[in-house]
């Protein structure tokens, strides 16, 4: 099992399902984590003391993320990697839906990561980590699919772009593309599907951890299916 010991992690969406069951991972391998949130009571997480719970906060405003993060950096004091895992899912079609769809699903699924990752990346030191949170839908979308894929996209070339501006300060950036994960939510919006081939968010958090790892420190700019058996 890859330790995380005294690593100082921020992790973006971090009041859902993924967020929550990241941050036990990343915390029973010896994580110090914080969570970023908006909307939620942190008393209804049943998460240990030990976490440092940041709430609502609109990571879509760049002045926003910049004081979640320097609040975290201050609780800790230092950060050594984030998970950007805030983001949503819109299904419409293109002939029925609307424009502002596009805007909306590129304001959470991209420029929150952006701004999270230009607050974050000023603190790092030798050796950072950044994790986008992507989609599968991202290498190819389907029917209602096209903003929230294209938004996928988006964040899967910014992952890129942030990797080559970094790897000089030995910082990695790496995204994720989940298919399907395994939550109530997605359970009760599919009850017919057979939720065993998806994947769990405990899964996706092993994957996270192995990348804020040292032994991987020499994959970055990767964008890596995690698809279960989908």
């Amino acid at each position: 099992m890859n330790t995380l010991d005294g690593s100082m992690v921020a992790i973006t969406g971090g009041f859902g399902n993924l967020g929550v069951a990241t941050a036990r991972v990343l915390a029973a391998r010896g994580a110090r984590v914080a969570l970023i949130g908006h909307g939620v009571a942190a008393k209804d997480l049943a998460l240990p003391d030990a976490y440092d719970i940041v709430n609502d906060i609109d990571l879509s405003n760049a002045r926003a993320a910049s004081d979640a993060i320097a609040s975290i950096v201050s609780h800790f004091g230092g950060l050594n990697a984030l998970v950007n895992v805030a983001g949503a899912f819109s299904w419409e079609s293109i002939a029925d839906g609307s424009v502002d769809t596009w805007q909306a699903m590129f304001d959470i699924n991209v420029k929150t990561a952006l701004n999270a990752s230009k607050a974050a990346m000023t603190h790092f030191g030798e050796g950072g980590r950044i994790v986008n949170i992507g989609a599968l839908a991202a290498l190819k979308a389907d029917v209602g699919m096209g903003a929230y894929a294209a938004s996928k996209a988006a964040l899967m070339r910014l992952t890129e772009a942030l990797a080559g501006e970094l790897k000089d300060k030995g910082v990695t950036v790496n995204a994720m593309l989940p298919s399907i994960i395994d939550t109530p939510a997605n359970r009760a919006d599919m009850p017919d599907a057979d939720s065993s081939r998806w994947v769990k968010p405990e899964e996706i958090g092993a994957v996270i951890a192995f990348l804020l790892s040292r032994d991987a420190q020499c994959i970055t700019g990767a964008s890596i299916p995690v698809a279960g058996r989908v």
